[in-house]
């Protein structure tokens, strides 16, 4: 193992409120390792790389590292960039130039990816490389871990919202019978799922929710919701970005597809399967109704940061650097749950189990009819999100006759 060297950190992918907590955690034990003189950041992942947009994170303060470990959104940027072979190159020549034998990237499975194929090709060249990943992604579908830094924090933000919504949807049933949530996730149903956990009573939304590990069948989405409306007088809905019919087809009709070849949803799709459950609800029913996307706002809420996930996300940071530091490479960090009392472990996955696995929601964590969570997946997911009790407090009171006045008497 080199007796010293310098350690590079990107992001990579879309964002989360804790992401941060998690570069901040590797650039700490960075800077308290011997072995590490110098620690950069990657700005706008391998794509700035390439083009030394680095910068130094071992010269800012402490004070402006503390507060970006409580900031949301990615501080040195991101990117989609798929590495080809022709850029890997590249890379090695970046490597020996700032002389980094340490490198860590912050995200999903696309970036494990990234990081399993860059230090596989130094490997072949002869460079020694560290290369381990830290986790992250508001999906909580990476494999090998028992859950991702990011998804409590998102999941938090959707259960909130939801049930904030599902008030206004209720108060104006008169107006506006219907909602329609929709969640990032395009092949996991864990977000939307999470969107049961503040949910106190059978009339509290939301009332139906459809996960992407389900095919969706629209005629009994329309019939399970005019039951909704006539026993509730409204309906709250919330659907994964990704549900798609028994066919394959994705209900959202997208079409595009970013540069890893994963198809868009919401506002980059084009049309949204919120969008086209609204439409197909409304027009069946002769209702009112509107559909909600908050896109990347539930990967960047600070006010709705489970302190749990952001703590967390630093631990994992922290181990990553402690791992790369005993020669381990080619590995994710991975977080463990013992049986019993919430509390977790570390542990590791290899980069290229991660890289070609996915993990969605298991069977018994989905109802029969396939349109809402089951207790089992409420006790796996209460532990990981911050305090709901406040979501809903108001509570809906049947309206009873007044009693007129009597006539005052001439």
């Amino acid at each position: 193992m080199p007796t010293t060297g310098n350690a590079i950190i990107g992001q990579s992918g879309g964002p989360t409120a804790v992401i941060n907590a998690s570069l901040i955690g590797a650039v700490d034990a960075a800077l308290k390792s011997k072995r590490i003189a110098n620690v950069y950041g990657m700005r706008y992942g391998a794509e700035g790389f390439m083009q030394d947009q680095l910068v130094d994170l071992g010269r800012q303060s402490r004070a402006t590292l503390d507060g970006i470990r409580r900031t949301p959104s990615s501080a040195l940027g991101s990117c989609r960039l798929k590495l080809k072979d022709e850029h890997f190159p590249r890379m090695l020549e970046q490597f020996k130039r700032y002389g980094i034998r340490f490198f860590f990237l912050i995200g999903g499975n696309d970036t494990m990816d990234t990081i399993h194929r860059v230090e596989a090709y130094c490997r072949g060249q002869g460079y020694e490389l560290f290369g381990v990943g830290i986790p992250k992604t508001v999906d909580n579908d990476l494999f090998g871990t028992d859950h991702t830094p990011g998804y409590g924090s998102a999941a938090t933000y959707v259960a909130r919202s939801v049930a904030q919504g599902g008030l206004l949807a209720r108060d104006m049933l008169k107006v506006d019978p219907l909602v329609v949530f929709q969640t990032v996730g395009r092949s996991a149903g864990w977000l939307p799922a999470a969107a049961a956990l503040a949910k106190r009573d059978e009339g509290d939304a939301p009332h139906l929710i459809y996960m992407p590990e389900r095919p969706f069948d629209a005629e009994r989405c329309i019939a399970d919701a005019e039951r909704c409306i006539s026993r509730h007088g409204f309906c709250s809905i919330v659907v994964g970005e990704g549900i798609t019919y028994a066919d394959g087809t994705p209900v959202s009709a997208s079409r595009t597809t970013d540069k890893f070849h994963n198809l868009e949803f919401g506002a980059a799709g084009g049309t949204s399967a919120a969008m086209m459950l609204h439409r197909m609800i409304t027009q069946k029913l002769g209702l009112r109704g509107e559909f909600q996307i908050p896109e990347s706002l539930q990967m960047s809420a600070s006010d709705r940061v489970s302190e749990l996930d952001r703590k967390e996300a630093y631990t994992c940071g922290k181990e990553a650097v402690r791992l790369a530091l005993k020669g381990v490479s080619g590995m994710m960090v991975t977080l463990e749950r013992p049986k019993g009392r919430y509390r977790t472990t570390l542990g590791t996955c290899a980069l290229k189990e991660v890289a070609v696995h996915a993990r969605p929601m298991p069977a018994d964590f989905i109802n029969a009819e396939g349109n809402f969570p089951t207790e089992a997946f409420l006790a796996y997911a209460r532990p990981l999100v911050a305090d709901l009790g406040a979501a809903t407090t108001l509570r809906w009171m049947a309206p009873k006759p007044v009693a007129a006045k009597a006539a005052a008497k001439a």
